[in-house]
């Protein structure tokens, strides 16, 4: 490979990661909801919150740490909604979600004409990394991106070694296979999914503060794009195992990644198959491309302790 070729190739994986930062949070977070049985398709509506709070929060603040803070807890409320619903009200799960991923879009929709009705979204504080210590090595060295790096390294460790090396992550399991079981032996299911599907609405309030803040650095209506759905199919194709899912989030982020650099080659093709792309492999990915995925046997199933369901 000569120069040219290999700094096309890197440039071509660096973005692939940097496309797969949101969905590696989001996907996380959707597979700590369905490990314990909770149905999620809520992950777009968690991510809009996210990306629309942590922006509003760093414009108005102009601390983009502030938005990061706010932006991941406001998507953790969302999350207790989405539990709130499906465990305490028995809601379908599926319609709970869908409720709030069009109530999300209307009400950010509404607000973020009104905070950034002047354009203040352009102007989005960059992140501060303790300048007062050394600014020339710090931010050369250590860019925005790169701490999201960490935290989803950091995210996905602590996932595997939580879900399967301690007593929490073998409640998880219990749970998401047999709620009855997991209940007679002294674990609350309730209280479990609740906490689960907490941590799966701050883990894609991160995933949406990275979109605003990090990767296109202002808020429009559409931001998302349909990132919480991707990460759904991540979720799936990754067989609910934390690897499996970043795998997978990479697949999806290189694949649009390409379709970018496609377009910029001008080439005669209709701008809009080459959208497709990550939406055609995350379909053929639910269609069972990689195979046979067997979900948590209670995913979607609302537990009632009464009858015993």
């Amino acid at each position: 490979m000569n120069e040219t070729q290999i700094s096309f190739l890197i440039d071509y994986l660096t973005a692939a990661i940097r496309l797969s930062i949101p969905l590696g949070f989001a996907a996380l977070g959707g597979m700590w909801s369905e490990r314990s049985g909770v149905l999620n398709i809520a992950l777009e509506g968690m991510l809009l919150t996210g990306a629309f709070v942590s922006a509003s929060v760093a414009s108005i603040s102009n601390n983009a740490w502030l938005g990061l803070i706010i932006g991941s807890a406001v998507g953790g409320l969302v999350g207790l909604l989405h539990a709130y619903f499906s465990v305490t009200l028995k809601i379908n799960q599926i319609v709970s979600a869908l409720g709030i991923n069009l109530s999300v879009a209307g009400l950010t929709g509404f607000f973020s004409r009104l905070i950034f009705s002047q354009g203040d979204s352009n102007t989005l504080p960059k992140f501060s990394f303790f300048e007062w210590l050394n600014p020339s090595k710090i931010q050369g060295g250590f860019s925005p991106e790169n701490l999201f790096i960490f935290l989803l390294i950091v995210v996905i460790l602590l996932s595997i070694h939580l879900l399967f090396s301690t007593n929490f992550g073998l409640s998880v399991r219990a749970i998401g296979q047999y709620p009855l079981a997991a209940e007679t032996a002294g674990i609350s299911v309730d209280w479990i999914r609740y906490g689960c599907v907490l941590l799966s609405g701050i883990l894609c309030g991160l995933g949406g503060a990275y979109l605003s803040l990090v990767h296109i650095r202002y808020f429009a209506e559409g931001i998302v794009a349909g990132k919480g759905y991707i990460a759904l199919a991540a979720v799936i194709f990754g067989r609910w195992h934390p690897l499996g899912i970043i795998g997978a989030c990479f697949l999806f982020g290189a694949t649009e990644s390409l379709q970018l650099r496609i377009q910029a080659f001008n080439l005669n093709i209709p701008y809009q198959f080459l959208n497709m792309l990550p939406y055609l492999v995350a379909l053929l990915a639910l269609l069972g491309l990689g195979g046979k995925a067997s979900p948590p046997k209670a995913l979607g199933v609302a537990y009632n302790r009464e009858t015993r369901d």
